[in-house]
């Protein structure tokens, strides 16, 4: 049987798969394309100016810097926020599944205004570190509260699932043959969820160099300490300066690009190491 017909035993997987087509040029490759085509306006020497300039690249080290600590602060907490809702019973539990899901349903700008009112020199928490100072609000790490904030339910959506699924049986079996509980864990849970908390982590990354509204709230906007790209590109729109805005924006698409396109090579390589591929 040809490789053709063996892709065609659903029916309108043809009419399906040029649906597909339309759809993501329309909705995500075009709207790409015109911002990359924007930026060719630029000369050379001017695009190298409105993307290196030392603002911009200030803004570049926050957001990616930022972006990658969260994520990776996210992966650790997330496993083990995730595990303790799987493997636990206790009171509350339904209640901090629920919360979970809480930096989906919040609008971004509640969330950074809520943050802002929390860390503050007069907030409920901020009053009691300044003193000590611990200075969250309307710093680089106010961005980080906010990056983590938002990222935290997509590694323990993405973690869940795949520690319901492993089997209590393969624990028993290793510490049958006289492995500690740290063994076990190391030796036959981590490579099972590998796959699963480097998506995790990339999802949590990808919305955090992008996210906008609940970060301006609590950053401060301080030119060269806590301006994040995205403010930048909307700095250059208000200035009208379009191709400016483009040119930046198209080097955080590059760099991002790349990024994901590292780990999703990383993940597929875990996959086929620890047999899970599909």
């Amino acid at each position: 049987m040809s490789l053709t017909k063996k892709n065609n035993i659903f029916p309108g997987f043809g009419l399906s798969l040029g649906y597909t087509i339309v759809y993501l040029s329309l909705i995500v490759l075009i709207p790409l394309s015109a911002v990359v085509l924007k930026t060719t306006s630029l000369t050379f020497p001017a695009f190298i100016d409105a993307v290196a300039s030392p603002r911009v690249l200030a803004s570049y080290r926050l957001s990616f810097g930022m972006a990658l600590f969260a994520g990776l602060i996210n992966t650790f907490f997330g496993l083990l926020l995730a595990w303790a809702l799987v493997r636990y019973t206790f009171i509350g539990k339904n209640l901090v599944d629920a919360l979970v899901d809480l930096p989906f349903a919040l609008p971004t700008a509640v969330t950074g205004i809520a943050l802002a009112a929390l860390y503050s020199k007069n907030g409920w928490i901020g009053q009691y570190i300044e003193p000590l100072g611990i200075k969250i609000a309307f710093t680089p790490w106010g961005v980080l509260v906010a990056l983590i904030f938002i990222g935290l339910p997509f590694v323990v959506r993405t973690v869940q699932p795949i520690l319901e699924e492993i089997e209590i049986e393969l624990e028993e079996a290793s510490a049958s043959l006289g492995a500690s509980r740290w063994q076990t864990f190391r030796r036959v849970v981590i490579p099972i969820l590998l796959p699963a908390l480097i998506t995790g982590f990339a999802l949590a990354f990808a919305r955090a160099v992008g996210e906008y509204g609940s970060v301006i709230f609590i950053a401060g906007n301080i030119p060269m300490v806590s301006e994040i790209t995205p403010l930048m590109i909307i700095t250059k729109l208000e200035q009208y300066d379009y191709a400016g805005a483009t040119a930046i924006a198209s080097v955080m698409l590059l760099i991002s690009l790349l990024l994901l396109l590292a780990i999703n090579g990383l993940q597929a390589w875990t996959a086929q190491r620890t047999g899970r591929a599909r």
